[in-house]
This record gives structure tokens, sequence and C-alpha cells, in this order.
């Protein structure tokens, strides 16, 4: 395949690339659209939280195992009756301005996380709308926290450790303005946030006191050393561009190569490739409150007009295989009920049709050409359901516009991507929930929600494999989202790059990464 030349449209982005000489060794890596904001938590889609977690850091991480480890704290003590946890503080731990962590800071941050005024991503969670309420945050000394929940949880770790939450990442109070207002991410991390210009980079410096933990990289956790001077975050929104600037090595690693590039990348000795699946979810989403798709027997014709094993194979270049299941393929969680899916029928598809009293009315179907293969999967869904008689139409949005749309449950259908989450519990909870207050939520059910409930409280395996088991089979025959497959990471990298791995976190990761000169 021929690498599309960089023409005049693209002038701008070549003397970005070009740029001043940059101090070696320098990092540049591919976004596929500028951040939203810097503010860890706030404003934030994956992309954003994937820089922002070089800079931030919270007090436990997720694995690559997805276990739920210590990060800024050394210890967690968990009280008998399931509803203190105590922290302790690691020693030696500084944040970016040379002010050494103590747990005044963990509380101040958790208070400024509280405050519906900072609009935290996952405040819903811990201020009485979930399923545990942090009652107070005490520091007893200045290396022990104390968080007091209302009731138990199995999953107040999870929740605090969540790359969407930015890891409820710990900051330094010199992050706000005089005016309270947010001016930049003062953390603990291995990197220091240092410029950002809109649409073209962001530039983060090495930390030179960071205080990594031992061993090797490990998720979130584990070993983190900064081990080169800089990392950029290219902006480059066209795919192709971002091939051609890697094979130039303008750019040193594209994280998230469109799967049929991997096929080609793999002939190229100038590439390195890492491919890994992750826990991330894809699917097309069923507005339940739409006029017509508030009919359970046409989402039922939906799901049995869509061939997904054959979907899946188009959209991944038969790189991905097909799930149904919210529970990731990957999940210890994941069995025989799971595998249990959409069986592909035309028949009864077309007899469901007309059982909801479908007239060829249009559907209109979202997607953005942001993520690859989501755009894929709404084109080829729309063929396969076009087959059945069923009238769906794509509209393309800028990525930020259907994420507005989204949030608000303002859509008939849309081809959408989920980050990952790590338990099942957690992947149901993104799209289980009361429309009327969390618009954003597909499956709006309170026995759904009641055995989601509990799977967040039981901490016995077998006893949450089967509320597992019961939610995935109700979500089957409901039908509010047609779950696809779990994303795949293919990561491209120059082969002077040295120690960069894809994740089942789904997100570039450059510390324990270096470049040769």
């Amino acid at each position: 395949m021929a690498l599309r030349p960089i023409t005049a449209a693209y002038a701008t982005l070549a003397i970005v690339l070009a740029g001043p000489a940059l101090a070696a060794p320098t990092i540049k890596v591919h976004l596929n659209a500028d951040i939203r904001s810097i503010n860890p938590g706030v404003n934030r889609d994956d992309n954003t939280d994937a820089v922002v977690l070089h800079v931030v850091e919270g007090l436990v991480a997720y694995g690559e195992d997805s276990a739920v480890k210590p990060l800024l704290a050394e210890k967690i003590e968990v009280s008998p009756d399931g509803k203190s946890y105590t922290f302790t503080l690691r020693k030696g731990v500084k944040f970016h301005n040379g002010a050494e962590l103590t747990s005044a800071d963990v509380v101040w941050s958790w208070n400024r996380y509280m405050d519906p005024k900072t609009d935290w991503r996952c405040l819903s969670e811990f201020d009485g709308r979930g399923r545990a309420k942090v009652e107070a945050v005490t520091a007893p000394d200045p290396a022990t926290v104390v968080f007091k929940l209302d009731q138990p949880s199995s999953l107040f770790l999870a929740n605090i450790a969540r790359t969407d939450c930015a890891m409820t990442a710990i900051l330094h109070k010199d992050s706000l303005k005089a005016d309270g207002s947010f001016d930049r991410p003062i953390g603990t991390g291995p990197y220091k946030f240092t410029e950002w210009k809109r649409g073209e980079f962001i530039r983060l410096s090495r930390n030179e006191a960071y205080a990594s933990l031992p061993g090797a990289p490990d998720g979130y956790a584990g070993g983190k050393r900064p081990l080169v001077d800089e990392v950029r975050f290219m902006v480059i929104p066209d795919g192709a561009t971002a091939k051609a600037a890697l094979l130039r090595g303008d750019i040193d690693i594209v994280p998230d190569v469109a799967n049929a590039e991997v096929k080609e990348l793999k002939k190229d000795q100038r590439i390195g490739l890492s491919i890994t699946q992750n826990m991330g979810l894809v699917g097309i989403l069923l507005q339940t409150r739409d006029p017509l798709l508030g009919n359970v027997k046409l989402r039922q014709a939906i799901a049995a007009a869509l061939d997904t094993e054959e979907l899946v194979a188009q959209v991944t270049d038969g790189l991905g295989k097909r799930n149904n299941s919210i529970v990731p393929a990957m999940s210890s969680y994941y069995g025989a009920v799971q595998a249990n899916g959409y069986k592909h029928d035309l028949a009864a598809a077309k007899k469901l049709l007309q059982e909801a009293g479908y007239k060829g009315e249009p559907l209109v179907m979202l997607a953005n050409k942001r993520y690859p293969q989501s755009f894929d999967a709404a084109v080829v869904s729309q063929q396969m359901l076009q087959a059945a008689g069923i009238n769906v139409q794509i509209e393309v949005l800028e990525w930020a516009t259907q994420l507005d749309r989204y949030s608000k449950g303002n859509y008939q259908l849309q081809a959408f991507p989920y980050s990952a989450r790590l338990d099942p519990a957690l992947s149901f909870e993104s799209v289980t929930g009361p429309k009327a207050t969390q618009p954003r939520k597909v499956w709006d059910n309170p026995e759904a929600q009641a055995l989601l409930d509990k799977s967040m409280v039981v901490s016995d395996k077998a006893e949450r494999q089967k509320l597992f088991d019961e939610l995935h089979q109700r979500f089957i025959a409901e039908v509010p989202m047609v779950m696809l497959y779990n994303g795949i990471d293919a990561g491209a990298y120059g082969k002077r790059v040295k120690g960069y791995k894809s994740s089942i976190l789904s997100k570039p990761r450059l510390w324990e990464v270096t470049v040769a000169d």
C-alpha cells in the first residue's frame, strides 16, 4: 500500500514534527486527537487519561494482571466490617514542585474531588449515588489516611484506581490558582507537565526526583522510571499521516495502529509491533428511550440481523474475536454462559420486525473516524441491517460531539468504544444505571441494577459468578447494546525504541521506555 504524501494540507503538521532540534533523548508519541484538558478526571476522554496519568498518581493502581495494587500507598488495611480503609503512605515521595507527599495532600485532593464544582468524572461513585458513600477522610498523622464508608464495598479500591477517574490522583494544592481555579497538574508521576500547544502537541519532561517502585513495569504500578528527558504527544488526526511519520522516524510510537495496517507493518524491518487484547468494550448502543427502539422486539431484530462473528472478523482484520458479553473475554469471570451470545438469523430478524410493527422508519447511527474500528463497525452493521430490511443511516461526527451526544443520551444508535474496566462489575456499571439521573447509561433496569449492586458487595467468587451470569443473560435478552468484541491494542514503534509494550489497560505508557540517540 502506497503511503500518502504530505501535501500542503499537512504543511503545519510537518513543521511541528520537524520543529526545532529537540534535546535528546525525546520520545514522540502519536495522539489521534487532542486532549480535552489537563485537569485529572475532569473533562476527560481516553487520550486525556493517557497523557495525564504520566503526570499524576493515586494511592492504588491497576497492575497488568488487572489486580489493584499499592502505588502511593505502601500498605492498605481494611477493617473487619469492610467500612474503613487505612492507607500508609510511602516515604520519600515528592511532588513536582519538591514538596513531600503527606496525608494532608490526600485529604485536600479528596475534598476537592468531592466538591461538585470540580466536576470530577467519578463523583457519583462516592457521594451517595453510587454503591458506597465516603463519609469521612481523615489524616491521623502525616503518613496515614483513613477513608470511612457508610457500607462495605468490594469495589472501593477498584473504583479509586480507575483510569477514567484519573486514579483519584493526589495533587499538590499549588495545582490551583489563587482564585481556586485549576492551573496545571502538580503530581508525583514520572513526568511533569510542561507545555500544551492545542491541536499540535503536549510536552512532558522527566521528573528527576521520581520515587519509582522497584521491579519491572506492572500496569500503572511497578517500576515506572522516566528514562528519557522529554515525552511529546503529537496530535495527528489522520492515520495515514501518522504512519508515514512513523516510517520516516518523525515520530517514535503509534500506540493504536489500525488493524488493517498490522499485516503490512509486520513486514517492515524498521518497525516493531506490540499487540494485545484489552478489556475495553466495542459495540452498538441502542437508545431504549427512543420511540422506535423502546420496542424490545425491534432491538432483538437488530441483534438477530447482525452476524457479529463476521462483523468482528471484518472490522479487526481477523485479529479480534467476537464477544457479545459485557464481561471481557480475558476476565476470570468469562465462562460458558458469557460465550452464549447472539444468534445470527435473518428469518428471525424479519419476523421480529413484523411483530414490532416496524415499517422501514429511518434509524440514525452515530459514528466517528477517530476510532477506525468503531467507524468500520458502523459501516458493516449498516450493510447487515439493511439486508434485513432495517433502514439505518450513518451520521459521522467529531469525537467530542459524539461523546457529548452520548453523555446526554441524545441518539438512536451509535457505534461506541468504552475504555477498559478491569472488574466485570465495573464493566456492567459503565453501561447500567438510571437514565433519569445518568443519561449516558445504556441499560436502565432496576432488577439488573440490584444484581449489579450485590456484585459490588459480595467478595465470594462463586457467588459473584452467578450474579454476572444472570446479568449477561438479561443483557442478551433485552439488547440495550449489541456488544461486539473487546478492544485490540496494536502498537507500532521505530526500532530505536526500547521497552515499549501495549497493555490491557489500552493506553500508551512511556516509563521504562527509552530511545537510542
